[in-house]
């Protein structure tokens, strides 16, 4: 890994695409929260991961690789968060009046989400998913499991969801 310059830091951290789980760390600004890192201005056009560990759902059993650096393309994104145990701070105020959290059931690729989303008390959750034009959406409180890796269990306090390659649903 290079030296990290005076004004940046490294952080751990997952992302889902369609068919990968990748784990590694990510060098960004000091000033800015991980969290939330890819809804800033400039985000690259792919992310660079540092002793990454991917695993492949491209056939059965699912495949584990290790790289020393793996670039990502930032389009082929469709979840981020910071690997647990580490948490940034919430990206709302819990004070705020006339929001809700709305449990959902989302499915990234392989994955399976049992989550919440916070949205407006005045409205339902088809209506918030059809007026949102935001490329990321926050989500709260996610168990994250896979049907092809039964040990694999996470829990985050936030993590950061594509809308347009999500499917959501509700119990």
């Amino acid at each position: 890994m290079k030296l990290l310059a005076p004004d940046e830091k490294a952080a751990l951290v997952m992302l889902y695409t369609h068919n990968m789980l990748v784990r590694g760390e990510i060098v960004i600004k000091e000033n800015l929260r991980v969290s939330i890192w890819l809804r800033t201005q400039g985000v690259p056009n792919y992310i660079h991961l540092q002793s990454p560990n991917v695993i492949l759902f491209g056939g059965t059993p699912p495949k584990s690789l290790t790289y020393s650096e793996l670039f990502i393309p930032t389009a082929e994104v469709i979840g981020f968060h910071l690997a647990p145990p580490s948490q940034d701070p919430l990206d709302y105020d819990a004070s705020e009046t006339n929001r809700r959290m709305q449990p959902v059931n989302m499915l990234l690729g392989s994955f399976m989400l049992k989550a919440k989303l916070r949205i407006s008390t005045q409205t339902e959750l088809a209506t918030f998913l059809d007026v949102s034009r935001s490329s990321w959406l926050s989500i709260y409180d996610a168990e994250i499991t896979n049907p092809y890796l039964p040990q694999f269990n996470t829990q985050v306090p936030m993590l950061l969801v594509n809308p347009n390659h999500v499917s959501f649903g509700m119990a």
